[in-house]
């Protein structure tokens, strides 16, 4: 189970506690209390993950070989054709005043759809760029046509209060590319100004989602499957298209059902039945939960709190499952002072059948660095669950 962003820093308003450390779980410490913790930089001690590169490191993939932007894995996961020498990007609609971003995520709006329908198919010479929605505020563009290259830099600022920036080519190759996306850019938030959803939400005192905000150009590669790479049948369950598309790429079978938003607002219940039935029928199977990473973006130290008490009561399920190994983690830390991914390592704990047991008694960031799994990387996780199923082979005679 994936906390997407659980891991925090020390808080002033949790009298200088994380929120995991400030919350009551009972379940998540009687996981760690029947295994053994550890702690575990994602990507590389320091490094700040992206969950693209995340997820892919534990799931097994080396991300410096096989990422190539967050683009094609958001397209994958909305379920979007991607053809070779199409490039991807990740939009966000966000609000624009004078020029100046002053929300990213347009006060968090939770359907596009109308949005994506009005600046879709957009044709710029012999390029056309298709738009699609995706979780909440997000959408994905597809640039299709020849000599395109996902060489370029982003539109997004990644902070508030500054103007988007122009998009620019990092190689030569992606001159074309670049002045297309300035080109989508200029137009679409042309038609998203005078839109109708953002004429009603101005009445209604909401924040209009004035602009787009592309970032995260990529290219598909084609990754070796888990099945090809560890012999194993695998799931995914999740609400965030990232996520989905990350699984898919890694040839997984992505389980969806009604209600799983990706949001705060997600059916945890029916993701945690929806995992456990996987079960069944896979060898493995992943579950992501977004929104403790959704607090620590709000700087919301309470609500992560509360959320990660949430998710607690929600995991009761998993302590009856004393022939599975199971895993608690996240992809990364979002600290509700930084409100945004920082490379402070993520707790971990696992339990099995016969596994070892060490004295952590209590799951948060410090006490899981006192476990006998000590410190790991991101690509080491998928190998040691594994190896705790069985299900390695010997290295060697």
């Amino acid at each position: 189970m994936i906390c997407d962003g659980l891991g925090d820093r020390a808080n002033r308003a949790l009298r200088f506690k994380t929120p995991l450390q400030a919350a009551s779980t009972p379940n998540m410490d009687k996981l760690v209390s029947r295994g053994s913790a550890g702690i575990m930089d994602v990507i590389s001690p320091g490094i700040p993950p992206g969950s693209d590169t995340a997820h892919l490191a534990l799931l097994g993939y080396d991300p410096m070989k096989y990422y190539s932007g967050r683009g094609p894995f958001e397209a994958l996961g909305i379920g979007m054709k991607v053809d070779p020498g199409d490039v991807a990007l990740r939009l966000n609609f966000s609000t624009m005043e004078k020029g100046v971003i002053t929300d990213r995520r347009a006060g968090r709006i939770k359907d596009v759809t109308q949005l994506c329908e009005a600046i879709d198919g957009m044709k710029f010479g012999d390029v056309t760029v298709n738009v699609q929605p995706g979780t909440e505020h997000r959408g994905v563009a597809v640039l299709r046509g020849p000599d395109l290259s996902s060489s370029i830099t982003d539109v997004d600022p990644h902070d508030t209060g500054m103007k988007f920036l122009k998009c620019k080519h990092i190689t030569k190759e992606g001159e074309k590319t670049a002045n297309i996306v300035n080109m989508f850019v200029k137009k679409a938030n042309m038609a998203l100004a005078d839109h109708p959803l953002n004429n009603v939400r101005k009445v209604t005192g909401k924040k209009q989602a004035n602009a787009v905000l592309p970032r995260g150009a990529g290219i598909m590669r084609e990754i070796p499957s888990l099945k090809e790479l560890f012999d194993i049948k695998a799931a995914a369950v999740s609400g965030i298209s990232l996520v989905k598309g990350v699984c898919r790429a890694a040839g997984m079978n992505v389980r969806i059902a009604k209600g799983l938003t990706g949001g705060i607002d997600t059916d945890l219940d029916k993701k945690v039945n929806l995992a456990l039935s996987s079960l069944k029928t896979h060898d493995l199977v992943l579950m992501n939960i977004k929104f403790p990473d959704i607090y620590g973006h709000d700087g919301d130290p309470k609500g992560k709190k509360e959320g990660v008490e949430r998710i607690d009561k929600a995991l009761a399920p998993f302590l009856d499952l004393d022939r599975t190994v199971v895993a608690v983690t996240a992809d990364h830390s979002t600290p509700c002072t930084v409100m945004n991914h920082s490379g402070d390592p993520v707790p971990l704990l696992i339990t099995s059948p016969d596994g070892r047991r060490d004295d952590i008694k209590t799951f948060d960031e410090i006490q899981c660095a006192k476990g006998a799994i000590q410190s790991i990387r991101g690509r080491n996780l998928l190998p040691l669950l594994l190896d705790r199923a069985n299900k390695v082979e010997k290295f060697g005679a």
